[in-house]
């Protein structure tokens, strides 16, 4: 299978976290993170179920990730994301070390590549635009739906 393909199976997967996270009137962003090729977390936005700020879904998907390896560092994984990661969530990648980062939506407003491009890990492989218009679909749609 190639990698596109790889990727686009994974982002399906984070896209059915950010329908969950819609379900539940949270922002619509999933992510997942695979290691050798498994699962081993899921997880989507819980800011306001939790009433926490900090609760994105890059940031629940690394504690259930590293909780489950272990240790904090995910140097054999790679993160799956529906939507450009905030500088918030990229600060917290960088730290885990994660070698590879597919996202699908770019986020013009918030997104870390306009706010702090380096926060990554210096030798991250960064992935944008998987599933691109089905990420940005869902966060419209929801935004739509909102007013």
């Amino acid at each position: 299978m190639e990698q596109l393909e790889i990727d686009e199976q994974y982002m399906r997967k984070a896209l059915q976290e950010a329908e969950a996270a819609c379900q539940k009137g949270e922002i619509p962003i999933g992510a997942v993170v695979v290691c050798k090729g498994r699962i081993i977390s899921r997880a989507h936005n819980l800011t306001e179920t939790l009433h926490d700020v900090t609760a994105h879904a890059e940031m629940q998907a690394i504690t259930a990730a590293a909780d489950l390896l272990g240790g904090k560092y995910l140097t054999d994984c790679t993160l799956y994301v529906t939507v450009e990661p905030c500088t918030m969530c990229a600060g917290a990648i960088g730290w885990a070390q994660v070698p590879r980062i597919v996202y699908g939506a770019p986020d013009e407003k918030r997104g870390y590549r306009h706010y702090a491009p380096h926060a990554m890990h210096p030798r991250a492989d960064i992935v944008g635009g998987i599933l691109e218009d089905e990420c940005r679909e869902l966060m419209q749609k929801f935004f739509r739906d909102k007013r």
